[in-house]
């Protein structure tokens, strides 16, 4: 008898696991028919001339997130709203849009289409916010050229200047930090290459590094790099005074000892200290000399 219904329970596991398969397979087929159906009747809507029917599943379309599919329609129904009271919202839609797909730069383009023809639009302030994120969020890496960062700053500065007393202004803050930093830190590799590159092909690098460092300090005043920079100079400096010719060797080790006293008044306790000692002390050696 044990072994009967034993045989019995492993037949009746076997029908429902069989049973849900079935039923999973045909759950299946319900969920692809209906994506077919809704693909179908998304692609005649994009061949209809209803274009009132294409607004009303345009703005269904945002309120899901479905940011593709309003693109496609709006970028159509652009033209056809042209000079009517839906032209602004179709435009700010679309920059919206194309900014959620992380599409920065056509982003930008409507979002400064937008401000430049409703200056003063329902949407005008986040259409500058709006417009200054995207391009602080295409500000590519600091080793590559930094034209997008320069756009994302001077965007975001223009926003300040027309909403001092805006919500975003911490955000819009926060963002011209990182972007000002990472300026600053494409100026200090910069240095860097110019003093590792040294004497090479007959270049004097060491010079280049100073200035190179120099207008990092002055545009870059409370950069977290500041004091990796003036090292940097001081360094250079005594470089150039150690392989200096000898109607220049004291010029240069004095304007390295100068250095080395703007390094540790500003930096008493930097993590740079230890080897500006040990310039400082080469370089009163053959001062005294």
């Amino acid at each position: 008898m044990e072994g009967k219904c034993y045989l019995c329970a492993s037949f009746s596991d076997l029908a429902t696991l069989q049973f849900n398969h079935m039923k999973s397979r045909f759950l299946l087929f319900l969920l692809l028919g209906a994506v077919l159906v809704s693909c179908s009747d998304y692609q005649q809507l994009l061949k209809s001339t209803d274009y009132e029917l294409k607004w009303n599943k345009a703005n269904e379309f945002y309120e899901q997130r479905k940011y593709q599919r309003v693109i496609e329609l709006l970028e159509e129904l652009q033209a056809i709203h042209k000079g009517t009271d839906r032209a602004e919202q179709t435009l700010f839609m679309l920059g919206n849009s194309y900014f959620n797909r992380k599409d920065y730069l056509t982003a930008e383009h409507y979002f400064d289409s937008y401000t430049k023809t409703y200056p003063k639009g329902t949407f005008a302030e986040e259409c500058r916010f709006l417009s200054g994120k995207a391009a602080y969020l295409s500000s590519p890496d600091p080793r590559l050229t930094q034209d997008e960062t320069y756009k994302a700053i001077r965007l975001l500065n223009v926003f300040l200047d027309y909403y001092p007393e805006s919500d975003r202004r911490d955000e819009v803050t926060s963002m011209l930090d990182e972007l000002q930093d990472k300026l600053a830190y494409k100026q200090l590799l910069n240095s860097r290459l110019y003093f590792n590159l040294g004497n090479y092909m007959g270049y004097n690098n060491y010079e280049s590094c100073i200035v190179t460092a120099n207008n990092a300090l002055m545009d870059f005043p409370v950069s977290k790099y500041r004091e990796e920079l003036a090292f940097l100079i001081l360094k250079s400096r005594y470089v150039l005074a150690t392989q200096s010719v000898p109607e220049l060797l004291m010029d240069r080790y004095r304007a390295t000892l100068d250095e080395y006293y703007a390094y540790i008044n500003e930096f008493p306790a930097g993590k740079f200290r230890k080897d500006a000692d040990g310039i400082l002390k080469e370089t009163r050696k053959i001062i005294k000399e």
